[in-house]
C-alpha cells in the first residue's frame, strides 16, 4: 500500500469517525421520538460509545504495533461499518445503546491505526503534510456533519445517518484487509501487558463516565478512576514490559504535546457548549442558524491546518504551538463579549485558526517523537486526550454556567492559556521537510525512504 493510499485511508478513517459523531447529534431528537426513548437513554447512545472508545484506544494502538496498523485499520473500519448498518436496523433504543458500545470498540481499533499507518509510512520529517491533510479533512467533516445529518434525517429518517458509514468502510477496509502487510515494527516482541491494559481501561472508562452528562454516580466513578490510576502507575513501574513504554510516556515532547491537546480541546469544546447555549437560549436562534454562525470555525480550521507545515518550518513547533494556543484563547475572550454577527464570526474564526494549527503541530510532535514500533500507542494516547479533553471541558462549562456565560468563558480562556507554557516544553524546531511533494511519496511498501 503506497503512501498516497495510506494517507487516503487515514483520512477516510478519521472522517468516518468525525462525521458519525456530528450527524448523530442531529439525529438524536428524531431517534428519541421514533423509538419512544427517554432523554437519559438518548444520552447513552453517545455516552456508551464514548466510554468504550476512550477506554480502549491505547490498548488498540498496542495491538496495531504488534499485529500491524493496516490490519487493525481494516478490522476497525469494516467492523465500524458493519455495526453502523446493524444500528440502522435496530428495533429499539436498547439495541442502539448496546450496538453503539460495540461500535466504540471498533472505533478504538480504527483511530490509532490512522496515525500509526502514517508514522510507519512517512519518516518524521515528512509527517507534517499528511497530518495537515488529515486535520483539514476532520475540519471539513465537522462543518459538513450537521448539514449532512440534517438533510438525511429530514428526508430519510435517523437510520440513514448510520448507513452512510457502510460504503467508505468497504471501499477502504477491504483493500487494507486483503493486501499482505510487512512484518510490523514491533512484531511478536511487542508486549501486550494485559493487566496494564485492564487497569487503563478501568481508569479511563470510569473517568469518562464521571465526566459525561448521563453519569449516575459521579463520585463513585471518580473514586474508581483514581484507584485504577494509582494501581496502573504501580503496575507499570514494576512490570518488565509495560503497556506504556517509559521512553514514550517519559518523553518531554510527548508529555508536552498531550498536555497542550488536553488544554485546547477542553477549552474549545467547553466554549462551544457555552456558545450554543448563548446562541439558542440567549439569542433565541434555531439550531440551523446557530450552526451557520459557527461555520467560520470549521473554515479557519481547514485553512490553518493546511498552512501549519509552513509555519512549523518557519517558526518551529514551540513557537507555532504557543502562538496558536494564544489565538484560541483570544477567540474565547472575543466570544465572551460577543453580541453581534461580526463579533461572533471573529470569535469562531479565531477558535478555528488556533485549534487547527495546534492539532497539527502537537500531533506532529507526539507522533514524530515515537519510534515506529510504538506508533500505535502514541496514536492511542493522542486520541485518548482528544476524547477526555472535550469531556472535561463540557463538564466544567456545565458547572460554570450557574455563574453566567461571561465568567464561564473567561475560565475557559484561561484553560486555553495553560497550553502556552506547555508548548514551550516542545522542541524548538522539529524535523519538518518542505511541503513540496517528493519522489519518496510514491514509494510502495517495503522500499525504504531516504533519510
Amino acid at each position: 500500500m503506497n503512501r498516497r493510499w495510506t494517507l487516503a485511508s487515514s483520512v477516510a478513517g478519521a472522517v468516518v469517525v468525525a462525521l458519525d459523531g456530528t450527524v448523530l447529534t442531529v439525529a438524536q431528537p428524531r431517534l428519541q421520538r421514533d423509538l419512544g426513548a427517554t432523554f437519559a437513554e438518548v444520552q447513552w447512545t453517545s455516552t456508551g460509545y464514548l466510554v468504550a472508545v476512550a477506554s480502549l484506544l491505547v490498548f488498540a494502538g498496542r495491538l496495531g504495533d504488534r499485529y500491524g496498523h493496516r490490519r487493525a485499520f481494516a478490522l476497525g473500519m469494516l467492523g465500524f461499518g458493519a455495526v453502523s448498518a446493524a444500528i440502522g436496523l435496530a428495533p429499539g433504543v436498547e439495541w442502539v445503546i448496546g450496538l453503539r458500545a460495540v461500535q466504540g470498540v471498533f472505533g478504538a481499533l480504527l483511530q490509532p491505526a490512522t496515525l500509526g499507518m502514517l508514522r510507519v509510512a512517512f519518516p518524521a520529517e515528512l509527517l507534517a503534510r499528511p497530518l495537515a491533510v488529515r486535520t483539514a479533512a476532520i475540519g471539513l467533516a465537522a462543518a459538513a456533519g450537521p448539514l449532512v445529518g440534517g438533510a438525511l434525517v429530514t428526508h430519510l429518517g435517523w437510520r440513514a445517518v448510520f448507513f452512510v458509514n457502510v460504503l467508505p468502510a468497504l471501499v477502504f477496509g477491504l483493500p487494507a484487509l486483503l493486501r499482505p502487510e510487512r512484518t510490523p515494527p514491533g512484531d511478536a516482541r511487542t508486549a501486550l501487558d494485559i493487566p496494564g491494559a485492564a487497569l487503563l481501561t478501568l481508569t479511563l472508562a470510569c473517568l469518562v463516565d464521571a465526566l459525561s452528562a448521563g453519569a449516575v454516580n459521579r463520585s463513585s466513578a471518580l473514586f474508581l478512576a483514581a484507584t485504577g490510576a494509582a494501581l496502573l502507575v504501580r503496575h507499570e513501574r514494576r512490570t518488565a514490559r509495560p503497556l506504556l513504554p517509559p521512553g514514550l510516556v517519559g518523553s518531554r515532547a510527548v508529555g508536552a504535546g498531550l498536555g497542550v491537546l488536553v488544554a485546547v480541546s477542553a477549552s474549545l469544546f467547553g466554549t462551544l457548549f457555552v456558545a450554543t447555549y448563548v446562541l439558542q437560549r440567549g439569542l433565541g436562534l434555531d439550531p440551523l442558524v446557530s450552526a451557520l454562525r459557527s461555520l467560520p470555525l470549521a473554515a479557519l480550521m481547514v485553512v490553518s491546518a493546511a498552512l501549519c507545515p509552513v509555519l512549523l518550518r518557519r517558526f518551529g513547533t514551540r513557537g507555532t504551538t504557543a502562538v496558536a494556543a494564544t489565538v484560541l484563547a483570544l477567540g474565547v475572550l472575543v466570544l465572551s463579549r460577543a453580541g453581534s454577527v461580526p463579533v461572533f464570526g471573529c470569535g469562531f474564526a479565531l477558535l478555528g485558526a488556533g485549534f487547527g494549527t495546534v492539532m497539527v503541530a502537537a500531533t506532529h510532535a507526539i507522533v514524530s517523537a515515537a519510534e515506529p514500533a510504538v506508533a500505535g500507542v502514541a496514536g492511542g494516547l493522542q486520541q485518548t486526550v482528544l476524547n477526555v479533553g472535550p469531556a472535561l471541558g463540557v463538564a466544567g462549562a456545565s458547572a460554570l454556567l450557574d455563574a453566567g456565560t461571561g465568567p464561564a468563558l473567561l475560565v475557559l480562556a484561561a484553560v486555553a492559556g495553560l497550553a502556552v507554557p506547555a508548548a514551550w516544553a516542545l522542541s524548538g524546531r522539529g524535523r519538518v521537510a518542505s511541503v513540496t511533494p517528493v519522489a519518496e511519496d510514491h514509494l510502495p511498501d517495503g522500499v525504504p525512504a531516504r533519510r
